[in-house]
């Protein structure tokens, strides 16, 4: 199977963070050998441009071609009042129009909705904008608190960090979880992250003692999902007593353990779903949940979607998925 394209609209005054994080997901390598995906940087203001850092981009990529890419991402914006240059607009247009992926970070949900594309869709950005974000464009529904938003074809994110939970999101779109999986684990940094832009981001254990053990706690606790994990046999096999291991889990993961736990078995529900025909009575057992009707009610809450529903998307083969995606455009 082809790479699948990806631009990413660079800028004058753009913030390097920004324009990492794209960067960052999409050209990770995978155990399996290079990066499933061909990604160029391509500059909306000529082959040269000045970060907000000081320090030159330069780029051989322009917006010629633009739209032809299978995934454009414009990962911030410099001013929320300036409206964008035409020739990008015109090509996130056309792209949109041709089913191609149109993807905007942070504040490049202005310029998604400069050109159009969010009229009458949801969409996000980062919680400090996002009033000035409906009150120039009323007729978006704007959600300050979630990651990101996916309108089919059309995503936009939250801020900062926020960036990367949407670029898994497409890649676990595309590729399926799996990849996206082996990507996050070589960033270091959760797969999938639920709850609002107002939450703790999930931490790498430190090198204390203490978290040394707590990190093969719950590397334990994720190669055996199937069983019981309460709050008080976790505090004991730390050592610790049920209070302090509360709070020493949530400095350490921005969560609690029974949210933090119940993430786990769901990600592996979808990755069984995803490679596997096992039926969801076994995978409810297999995770820790005991019954499908469990899992259906957790699935269906975190996702939006029922297993099934999820099974029938993404378990077909990524090639037939992309040939039916390309002949939609």
């Amino acid at each position: 199977m082809r790479a699948i394209r990806v631009a990413v609209v660079a800028f004058e005054g753009i913030l390097p963070f920004h324009l990492s994080v794209p960067c960052a997901v999409f050209q990770s390598p995978t155990p399996e050998g290079p990066s499933p995906f061909r990604l160029r940087v391509r500059s909306a203001e000529g082959k040269q441009l000045t970060s907000a850092a000081g320090f030159t981009i330069g780029t051989p990529y322009g917006l010629d071609e633009l739209s032809r890419s299978d995934v454009i991402i414009v990962p911030s914006w410099r001013d929320a009042d300036e409206v964008p240059p035409a020739a990008l607009l015109h090509q996130l247009r056309k792209a949109a129009a041709r089913g191609k992926y149109v993807v905007g970070l942070c504040m490049g949900a202005y310029v998604l909705a400069h050109a159009g594309l969010l009229s009458g869709r949801r969409a996000t950005t980062h919680w400090a904008w996002a009033e000035p974000l409906m009150a120039q464009f009323p007729d978006i529904e704007v959600d300050a608190d979630v990651l990101f938003v996916d309108e089919g074809n059309i995503v936009t994110s939250a801020g900062a960090a926020a960036g990367i939970d949407c670029c898994l999101h497409l890649v676990r779109q595309m590729l399926g979880a799996d990849v996206a999986n082996r990507i996050a684990r070589r960033m270091v940094v959760p797969p999938v992250r639920r709850g609002g832009q107002a939450q703790f981001i999930e931490k790498p254990v430190a090198d204390a003692p203490a978290d040394k053990r707590m990190a093969r706690l719950l590397e334990h606790v994720q190669r055996h999902l199937h069983e019981d994990h309460s709050l008080d046999t976790m505090a004991e096999k730390a050592a610790m007593s049920r209070r302090t291991f509360t709070r020493h889990f949530r400095q350490l993961t921005g969560s609690s353990f029974g949210d933090w736990l119940l993430s786990q078995r769901l990600a592996e529900a979808q990755r069984l779903l995803e490679t596997t025909q096992r039926p969801l009575e076994r995978i409810a057992a297999d995770i820790g949940l005991g019954s499908p009707v469990t899992l259906r009610q957790h699935f269906q809450r975190a996702y939006r979607t029922s297993p099934v529903s999820y099974r029938r998307t993404f378990s077909a083969p990524r090639d037939q998925a992309a040939s039916t995606r390309g002949n939609a455009r």
